[in-house]
């Protein structure tokens, strides 16, 4: 069993070069196979979940060539298969196929996609908008079928603005006939991304970033290209890090318009933070000042960065609460935290954390991607030797995250263990 051993207090300087989005890279690549040609896609993240999907283009009969960062992708053959359990059900991303397939062969077989457990996260708004299109849906057992004998634009209204839900039914309406108007959509910076990538096939889309999204529905989509963004989430993990350790860390390849939220809630609190082009530096403060905050849909505060964020929380003097609005149980890493000297108390979807407490490394478990994120976090700042399992779930969302942190500084390795 492979775990991550991190000897803590080791102070960060030197550069972090940040990847590109895992959130926006698991979307471009299912979208490519909406394309009748060849797509390339550059920056793509070395993660797990960019090799799983991969396999499941392959499965449809697509062709994909892997050069370091970048993808081409032959998408010509692309037939109608069913997608099993063992391939969707490694990453919640696999619903992406569902758009895809149904825009671009009206039909697709896929058994329900998986991913971290963070809650109740359920594709009812993905569906529903599928069906307003005019698609089909039956469920067998633990399999959903999708099929449409044509798809009609249609105006759709989002109760929820959801991420995946925008760029799925974005994906089905790009070949649907007529306009769709997609009201109350998700405003990501990964939703703008997937758009261009869409119009640079010939696709038309209009108000990707904004709250209605405009798709009148083409024939044919041709060959292009585009570059995943960098990766905010990632970029916002290694800040809040450096919020704790860094020593003039340079953060690097970062749209800091993306991450106003975090930037300005830390530099509230007295972390140090100074830009320069597309780096940012951070270096520590030991005495910084608890807060509260709430996770919202962007632009409001990453619900992706709050469990790294209640490390930070235990390292403030007083009581700080972090409110989760968006998912139920993004509170996967507290126990483990408690385990090493935290004093966090979970009530509904609230944490309060009482600081500054002290950190001793233990033996912990990755319950979920950001979960692992934050115990990383913690084993860096604490005392003395943490290991933590299940690090499958860090590997699929972080590139590289224990060499970058190695190249810093940082005490961490992967090792093997029974």
């Amino acid at each position: 069993m492979q775990k991550i051993e991190i000897q803590g207090g080791n102070n960060l300087s030197g550069e972090i070069f940040i990847s590109g989005a895992k959130n926006s890279a698991v979307a471009l690549i299912p979208a490519a196979i909406l394309c009748n040609e060849e797509t390339t896609i550059y920056n793509v993240p070395e993660i797990s979940d960019r090799d799983d999907l991969i396999k499941i283009i392959e499965l449809l009969n697509g062709n994909v060539k892997v050069n370091q960062d970048i993808l081409t992708i032959d998408s010509k053959q692309i037939k109608n298969v069913y997608i099993p359990e063992e391939l969707s059900s490694k990453l919640r991303a696999s619903y992406y196929f569902m758009g895809a397939l149904l825009g671009r062969n009206k039909y697709v077989e896929i058994s329900l996609p998986g991913g971290c457990k963070i809650g109740n996260r359920k594709i009812d708004f993905h569906l529903k908008g599928f069906q307003a299109l005019g698609a089909v849906i039956t469920e067998e057992e633990n399999k959903l079928i999708l099929k449409a004998d044509k798809l009609i634009g249609n105006k759709i209204y989002l109760d929820f603005a959801s991420v995946g839900a925008t760029i799925n039914i974005m994906l089905a309406a790009c070949k649907a006939e007529g306009t769709t108007i997609i009201h109350n959509a998700a405003k990501e910076p990964e939703i703008a991304n997937v758009a261009t990538f869409l119009n640079n096939m010939g696709a038309k889309i209009s108000g990707a970033g904004t709250s209605k999204i405009t798709i009148e529905g083409v024939e044919y989509l041709h060959k292009a290209m585009i570059e995943v963004i960098p990766d905010r989430i990632e970029a916002g993990t290694y800040i809040i890090i450096g919020s704790l350790l860094g020593h003039n860390l340079r953060i690097k390849n970062v749209i800091k318009e993306h991450l106003t939220s975090l930037i300005a809630k830390l530099q509230e609190i007295g972390v140090s933070i100074e830009s320069e082009k597309n780096d940012l530096i951070i270096n520590k403060n030991d005495k910084l000042k608890a807060f509260n905050i709430a996770t919202l849909i962007y632009p409001g505060f990453p619900t992706d960065l709050a469990q790294p964020m209640t490390v930070l929380m235990t390292q403030c003097d007083g009581l700080s609460i972090l409110e989760e609005t968006i998912y139920s149980n993004r509170m996967g890493q507290v126990p483990y935290l408690n385990s090493m000297g935290a004093d966090i108390t979970v009530r509904n979807q609230m944490a309060f954390i009482k600081g500054k407490t002290p950190l001793i490394g233990n033996d912990v478990v990755a319950s979920d991607l950001r979960a692992g994120a934050s115990l990383i976090t913690a084993g860096l700042i604490a005392k003395g030797k943490t290991k933590i399992s299940e690090i499958e779930h860090i590997l699929r969302g972080y590139e590289h995250i224990v060499e970058k942190l190695s190249n810093v500084g940082a005490n961490i390795k992967i090792i093997e263990e029974v």
